[in-house]
């Protein structure tokens, strides 16, 4: 039986938000978070490079283009030059988004470096979540300096101010936290 409304009842529009608590606790799992700062800047360094090498490959490829073609590629490359910094970004954008959304949670610089990303209540990280992620990160520090890094220093999870942002945690990987706590044991 279906039930109507009356003027004086509130409207419901069943939008119900549910609150998860951190999945990590940095006192009762420390292994977690062992080091997790200073191989991040490690990652960091990898993804940048990965990210670089097509771009720095695209460039030589139009310099000899260019050479080759006794300077009518540049005519064409310049006629393409307004998309070249976009493709970057979408390249850039679409790296973190797929590693990110992998199996792993993680780019290849933190896969080296045993790391993954996982939201603040546990679960793992997609695409959009990396892509933004990202962006995140490179607006923050464009606009509020690399400072804003040094977050990481003064929270128990060693979160950063994009992290906090966009609801994200970085974390050992399982296999490096066994580790650490089979060490702590012996």
């Amino acid at each position: 039986m279906a039930r109507t409304m009356t003027d004086n009842e509130p409207r419901r529009i069943g939008v119900s938000i549910e609150l998860k608590p951190h999945a990590y606790d940095p006192v009762a799992n420390p292994e977690l978070f062992e080091g997790v700062l200073a191989r991040r800047v490690i990652a960091s360094i990898i993804d940048i490079t990965i990210i670089a090498i097509p771009v720095l490959l695209a460039g030589i490829f139009m310099a000899a283009a260019t050479i080759a073609t006794l300077g009518l590629a540049a005519l064409l490359f310049a006629f393409l030059s307004p998309l070249y910094w976009p493709l970057i970004v979408l390249w850039a954008l679409f790296y973190y988004g797929y590693t990110f959304g992998s199996a792993a949670s993680a780019t290849i610089g933190m896969r080296v470096m045993d790391l993954e990303m996982r939201t603040w209540y546990g679960a793992p990280a997609y695409f959009v979540l990396g892509a933004v992620h990202a962006l995140v990160f490179w607006l923050t520090v464009s606009f509020l300096t690399p400072l804003v890094l040094l977050v990481g220093f003064f929270n128990q999870r060693k979160r950063l101010l994009h992290d906090i942002v966009v609801g994200t945690v970085v974390i050992n990987n399982s296999v490096r936290a066994q580790v650490i706590r089979d060490v702590r044991r012996a």
